[in-house]
């Protein structure tokens, strides 16, 4: 007998989906004007999301080259 232990991936994988397709069906329930506010308001956290990432790996300023002569 083939058994998977609790808690496996694709448990994990199908519970998401479930997940998705009752938000989905809220979302319908809801109407088209909440659709659009709930989209916009992903779209604003997904921008802050990358901004915030991009100010974070900002690559410090180059030191100035030391010009050494020989004595």
């Amino acid at each position: 007998m083939n058994c998977r232990r609790h808690g496996s991936k694709p448990t994990l994988a199908l519970w998401m989906l479930v997940a998705l397709a009752d938000v989905a069906i809220v979302a319908a329930a809801a109407g088209p004007l909440t659709m659009v506010l709930i989209v916009a308001g992903l779209l604003v956290a997904a921008g802050a999301l990358v901004t915030a990432r991009n100010f974070g790996h900002r690559a410090p300023a180059p030191a100035k080259a030391v010009v050494r002569r020989r004595a």
